[in-house]
């Protein structure tokens, strides 16, 4: 089903309110949008040795593709299906260290680098084993020790995030670290999208959040467009922290609080001066989403200015928001709205790229 959005925002409309209530569009992302979409997978240190193996659901209870990260004895990394190539068993159960991977159904196994290595009882099978015998490999891409997937991509890794590969040059990735117990999922009553156009523009600040807008100079605040990817740039009040920039970034000068980095269709990197939070949106049906928080933190005085819970008093302050928006989008009464040229440029943004992709 195709939309128009006008490319020119002062003339254009959002998407219609059904876009967000039909069940045969909504299955028709998953498969034209999220499918080929770059999808985060976690940071290195899943795989803390060699001959490690680290299983995984791509996008669970929506694409839920079970995949396995590999680190072989040579300490390559590969993403590889973690779906036996005989009767489709499970091979990888838990992370751990491996010598093979091995089917616990019929005991057919491969060697770290997903090729097949054996399978009993097949002697008499001709033409065995063949390419297909092998477990499939997906591509896998970093954004410093990031780890990115995708099941069919359409569009280069470096196409989506040169921007962000460029703008953050500086900023030590190799650095952070994985905390858990600073992370949080939050289940929510929306469309994914819906989840997506409240972050995509700081308009609603003043109104939805009052911490946030104190730490901010709402008048500075602004959003920049690149192809598949978009920033918001906070510049922060007078008292609020802020990065220490070196003098070849392109920001020097400025006081930033943040970089609100969206990816398409469904990654945020908010990038602050004591680390990262990475938001995954994972779509769960027409009325339910869930976000994913990976909280990574420098290991040293860089992350004395994190607080998990100004991250939670702001997440459910958006939370009360798009769920009323959901609510409000079942009306028979509103079709769509209008974008405020100044305002809501990444709302736009992220619509064209729907309607552009969406046929």
């Amino acid at each position: 089903m195709a939309f128009f959005v006008d490319k020119d925002i002062r003339k254009a409309t959002t998407l219609p309110a059904y876009f967000y209530k039909t069940q045969a569009i909504f299955d028709q992302l998953l498969e034209q949008l999220f499918v080929p979409s770059w999808q985060f997978v976690g940071h290195e240190n899943l795989l803390p040795s060699p001959s490690y193996a680290y299983p995984f659901m791509l996008l669970e209870d929506s694409l839920d593709e079970p995949l396995v990260l590999v680190k072989d004895k040579e300490c390559v990394l590969r993403c590889l299906s973690n779906v036996c190539t005989h009767r489709g068993m499970f091979l990888v159960d838990r992370p751990g260290k491996y010598r093979l991977l091995s089917c616990k159904y019929h005991g057919r196994a491969f060697h770290l680098d997903g090729q097949f290595r054996s399978m009993p009882e097949f002697q008499e099978a001709d033409n065995f084993p063949s390419e297909t015998d092998h477990l499939p490999q997906l591509p896998l891409k970093k954004l410093g020790n990031f780890l990115f997937t995708a099941l069919e991509p359409i569009i280069d890794f470096e196409t989506i995030f040169q921007p962000i590969l460029n703008r953050m040059a500086w900023f030590p990735f190799q650095d952070l670290v994985y905390r858990p117990e600073e992370s949080r999922t939050y289940t929510i009553k929306t469309h994914w999208a819906l989840y997506c156009d409240n972050y995509l523009e700081g308009f609603h600040v003043p109104f939805v959040h009052p911490a946030l807008n104190d730490a901010l100079d709402y008048k500075e605040y602004d959003t920049e467009i690149f192809d598949y990817c978009n920033l918001q740039l906070g510049v922060a009040s007078e008292g609020s922290p802020s990065f220490d920039l070196p003098k070849d970034a392109v920001d020097y000068g400025k006081d930033i609080l943040a970089y609100y980095w969206w990816v398409f269709p469904n990654l945020m990197l908010n990038i602050y001066t004591w680390g990262i939070s990475v938001n995954i949106v994972e779509p769960i049906d027409l009325h339910t989403t869930r976000v994913v928080f990976k909280t990574y933190l420098f290991d040293d005085e860089r992350s004395s200015d994190f607080s998990q819970q100004t991250l939670h008093d702001t997440e459910m302050e958006d939370e009360e928001v798009v769920e009323w928006v959901h609510k409000g989008l079942q009306s028979r009464l509103y079709k769509q709205g209008r974008f405020s040229p100044s305002k809501e440029k990444g709302v736009h943004h992220f619509h064209s790229l729907l309607s552009t992709l969406i046929q």
